[in-house]
């Protein structure tokens, strides 16, 4: 008689060195604490938090060879051994001979925009990303969204929702004319859409379609491992490639590239703008000088640059990115015991609640997502943030709201920093808000800033 084969769990790829005391909260401090903060989590003070999972920009663990590597640190105002270090392992992943060092992810969007935006132009891209087309706009573009239409639905299980419709992009191109759009922005994995991939037979598509019309194609490849892990998994063709092989193969079709280092590469700053086009680069360079440093620190410290090169080597690891994912995949799987709607299928990097069906009752202009936010944090000090209305922000002509389809709230895994318990905790506060969600009431806008306003607007209790 055969003898049954008995299925093993995995477990996480790193041991625990060094841990971090986190402070346990009153219901009672809790109320203090939002209301203070205007029902706003990115207010909140960071002590008040018991699980911090606002986002993985910056918050993730370093491992012991990047602590190691912080101590090497050549602080040198020209030509840090670090930035060559970080600049060979660009072009070894990415691929890009050219690069330029930036303090974080949103510094390159702003050259990029300034130098490749004239006023009048159109940016298409795979949905909206926040301060992507915040600095698009500043410079003087439209963005339009060209993703298929999936993206938009939450309980659609397709399996690459952040692809883009080519026939969209087509009839942008038909109706605005080619030489209106400079470039076209593309992300992987899609952050508004749920942490959604793209394919790379779409990425094909999309590059043989704006080589056809002469057209820039850009990648923000600030999570660009997760979209390889995905490739890796789902599309036919790929099962037995690297992840380094994918994401080097992916950037092949780009002429340029954003990173937010904060995110794949595990670090707590840092940033890489980098590319294909000399005449860019050296556009960049001198204007990298301008705004954030020589163009070998680029608003680094060389211990950071340090820090940011063994991080590359880090991030193609397969077990890392497998159990990176594989937390996201597990909390789905909880939730999934309860039935509470979120974002399917799991995405990279988060969980994304879907607050416009949890809190049904609530009118888009309540922000059901920063209600449900806020709810989360007052159960259990669980900090989650809001992408929904709020995050949206208002139309450039009319003034008003934004109404995405997608009202979400984030809960963003950090990088090898929580344990499975901590998930557990997560989704038991999810469950009791899920079930006591017929007698949770609005939330009102009260302050709002002129730009980005889920970072610094206040609300109150309806």
């Amino acid at each position: 008689m055969a003898k049954k084969v008995i299925k093993k769990s995995w477990a996480e790829p790193f041991k625990i060195k060094v841990v971090e005391p986190i402070k346990m909260t009153t219901r009672e401090h809790r109320e203090r604490a939002i209301k203070t903060a205007g029902y706003n989590t990115f207010l909140l003070e960071s002590e008040d938090v018991y699980i911090d999972l606002l986002t993985d920009s910056g918050t993730n663990a370093m491992s012991d060879r990047q602590w190691a590597g912080m101590m090497v640190g050549d602080e040198a105002y020209a030509g840090s051994r670090n930035f060559y270090h970080l600049w060979n392992n660009v072009k070894k992943y990415y691929g890009m001979p050219y690069f330029v060092p930036t303090h974080q992810g949103r510094a390159a969007e702003h050259m990029i925009s300034q130098i490749l935006i004239k006023e009048g132009d159109y940016i298409p891209g795979n949905m909206y990303f926040t301060t992507t087309r915040l600095h698009q706009e500043l410079a003087g573009a439209t963005f339009v969204d060209v993703i298929v239409d999936e993206a938009h639905n939450p309980t659609n299980e397709k399996p690459f929702k952040g692809n883009i419709d080519l026939k969209k992009l087509k009839a942008l191109i038909n109706k605005v004319g080619a030489k209106k759009i400079p470039y076209v922005s593309m992300a992987g994995p899609v952050n508004m859409a749920g942490g959604q991939p793209f394919s790379m037979k779409n990425l094909k598509d999309v590059y043989k379609l704006c080589q056809s019309h002469k057209i820039k194609l850009w990648f923000d490849a600030t999570r660009a491992v997760e979209n390889a892990y995905f490739i890796k998994m789902r599309e036919r063709g790929y099962a037995k490639k690297t992840i380094a092989a994918i994401l080097k193969e992916m950037c092949s079709y780009f002429e340029g590239i954003w990173v937010s280092a904060k995110k794949d590469l595990m670090v707590n700053i840092g940033g890489i703008l980098a590319t294909k086009n000399k005449k860019f680069f050296e556009k960049a360079r001198n204007m990298v000088v301008v705004y954030e440093g020589l163009h070998t620190y680029g608003g680094l410290a060389g211990r950071d640059m340090e820090a940011m090169a063994i991080g590359l080597d880090e991030m193609v690891e397969f077990d890392n990115i497998r159990a990176r994912i594989g937390q996201v995949e597990y909390f789905g799987a909880e939730l999934d015991k309860y039935g509470v709607p979120y974002v399917r299928p799991v995405g990279g990097h988060a969980i994304f609640l879907d607050a416009k069906k949890i809190l049904s009752h609530l009118p888009q202009d309540q922000f059901p997502a920063q209600t449900l936010a806020a709810e989360l944090y007052l159960d259990s000090g669980v900090r989650g943030m809001e992408r929904g209305v709020v995050s949206a922000g208002r139309d450039q002509k009319t003034g008003e709201h934004r109404f995405p389809k997608l009202e979400l709230v984030r809960l963003t895994f950090p990088r090898r920093v929580y344990t499975q318990a901590h998930i557990d905790v997560a989704v038991e506060s999810i469950v009791a808000v899920y079930q006591n969600r017929k007698n949770i009431t609005g939330l009102k806008m009260i302050y709002e800033p002129e730009y980005l306003r889920f970072f610094q607007g206040r609300f109150e209790k309806l």
